[in-house]
């Protein structure tokens, strides 16, 4: 099996004997598999906040969309503290499912299986007028805690893994005890989208307006674009987030540069939703939402979700910090990123804290070099 689709990379050093590096030049990423972007929350928040109360006579239909994973009941005690300060964080998640009508966009064969294709973690702060969106890198290599699957067997804590790895290993309980091992910080809700519920989310916003400063073409993603502005498709979305060859250095996280870049675009198209659609409008679109997420138990149902949502109505996109969590390539393997430990823990105690993340705590790491790409 390849590294391409193995779902999970693991190195343990030999008793006293650190793990080797090797030196040098770093290697050429690898080729990936297509990638999501899971912005639903941001989506679903808009639809329900503007939509407001023409919405309630639908309630009941729409909360049987709704699928919802009980995290509290699955981790137990053994969390971080529940600060309540006011603030909140919530661990956002795409998959890359490869059953149903996933394989056609996720490629691959159809074998059930899926993997955290892209993983956010949003702070909201105090007075939720403004966030943080905090993103790791799939291809980071993490400590992974035992993790407990949805079969009930126990797998045993890893070393070394794959970030993307949790996912797939324990599903969403494992990514969040894995988000929470790392960053001491408890997740207050938890949100995932996969590849068809993305795109079709998009077509019913009817598109996302971006300006590329420059050309993008990709054929593993199927983008070409020329620079300018454009209204994109649910398919041209979906390879725009995708995009890892037509930008930077042809990484993951060039890419993610893409994503954020399109998040605060999303939102800005979000806020027009309620004065430009009819309810029948709006109801399809709080149909297509309420059936593409996949929520904690505590939004799941319409009238949590609506509540929620309404406590992000007052984030902008220029309220919007995006940074990745810092990183270096591995020296041993230019396919895989390593945490930088110490700036890291500059970004867990700003967001603890309820305080913006220092730019020092991202100078100076490996971020890609996709910014600008997109306005």
């Amino acid at each position: 099996m390849s590294a391409e689709s193995t779902p999970e990379a693991e190195s343990t050093p030999e008793p006293g004997k650190p793990r080797r590096r090797a030196t040098g030049r770093r290697r050429k990423p690898r080729s990936g598999r297509r990638k999501a972007l899971l912005v639903t929350a941001w989506s679903a928040a808009g639809v329900f906040v503007l939509g407001g109360t023409g919405l309630g006579y639908v309630y009941f239909n729409l909360n049987d969309n709704i699928k919802s994973v009980d995290i509290n009941q699955a981790l137990g005690t053994d969390r971080p503290l529940d600060v309540d300060n006011g603030s909140q964080d919530i661990l956002v998640l795409g998959s890359d499912t490869r059953s149903g009508s996933n394989k056609k966009l996720g490629g691959g064969t159809d074998d059930g299986s899926a993997r955290s294709d892209t993983a956010m973690i949003v702070h909201v702060y105090e007075g939720h007028k403004k966030a943080s969106v905090v993103s790791i890198p799939r291809d980071t290599l993490v400590p992974r805690p035992e993790c407990t699957d949805g079969e009930g067997v126990t797998h045993d804590a890893s070393s070394l893994a794959m970030f993307n790895s949790a996912y797939s290993t324990g599903g969403a309980a494992c990514a969040v005890k894995t988000v929470e091992s790392m960053t001491g910080i408890r997740m207050d809700h938890y949100v995932e989208v996969d590849f068809s519920g993305f795109q079709k989310l998009i077509d019913e916003l009817g598109g996302v307006d971006v300006t590329t400063t420059k050309d993008i073409t990709d054929k593993e993603s199927h983008l070409d674009l020329e620079a300018g502005t454009h209204r994109l498709t649910g398919e041209q979305s979906l390879g725009l987030v995708r995009t890892r060859h037509g930008v930077g250095d042809g990484s993951d996280l060039g890419r993610i540069q893409l994503q954020q870049a399109f998040i605060k675009a999303l939102v800005e198209q979000v806020k027009d939703v309620g004065v430009l659609t009819s309810p029948k409008k709006l109801y399809d679109l709080a149909d297509t939402a309420t059936s593409t997420v996949t929520t904690d138990s505590d939004l799941a149902s319409v009238k949590d979700l609506a509540s929620f949502a309404n406590g992000l109505k007052g984030i902008s996109s220029s309220r919007m910090n995006m940074v990745t969590m810092p990183v270096q390539y591995d020296p041993a393997d230019g396919n895989r990123v390593l945490v930088e430990k110490n700036k890291a823990e500059l970004v867990w105690d700003a967001l603890k804290n309820d305080r913006p993340v220092p730019k020092s705590a991202t100078r100076d790491t490996a971020t890609g070099d996709a910014k600008g790409v997109v306005s």
